[in-house]
């Protein structure tokens, strides 16, 4: 009976073998959104370094996700505060456009353990908190 067991599980190592090896050599035609050089790039300031080329294309196919993933989340924080109703009337936009906030994109990233902080106040012009005597205005 144990035989049974043992070599139902060799069974279905050989499927998980074959259905990874499948994954990895069509990873060989895959062109990703990132490029390998970025992906390679902050690997090796990770100090991670893999002449493998398909494990650097798994590393950018599983970051790609990430991004659509927090994308996706952001964008619909952005509609649930865009459909939220307005008390002044005068500051509802005729038309809806969707604009991603920080704060969308911090709720989103939360979501996922990512504590993002961003200031509290952004400057409105490149010169603003600059030195006033090498402005160039």
């Amino acid at each position: 009976m144990n035989n049974n067991i043992s070599s139902s599980s060799g069974e279905g190592r050989h499927e998980d073998e074959a259905a990874l090896t499948e994954l990895l050599s069509s990873l060989m035609d895959y062109n990703s959104t990132i490029p390998d050089e970025l992906v390679e790039h902050y690997l090796g300031r990770t100090g991670f370094i893999c002449p493998d080329l398909r494990l650097t294309r798994l590393v950018a196919v599983s970051v790609q996700k990430f991004l659509s993933e927090v994308a996706s989340d952001a964008l619909q924080h952005c509609k649930a505060r865009q459909a939220a109703p307005v008390k002044d009337k005068s500051k509802q936009p005729k038309e809806k456009h969707l604009v991603l906030t920080m704060e969308d994109l911090s709720k989103a990233l939360r979501e996922y353990g990512v504590n993002l902080k961003h200031q509290e106040y952004f400057a409105d012009s490149p010169s603003t908190g600059m030195d006033p005597s090498s402005r160039e205005e």
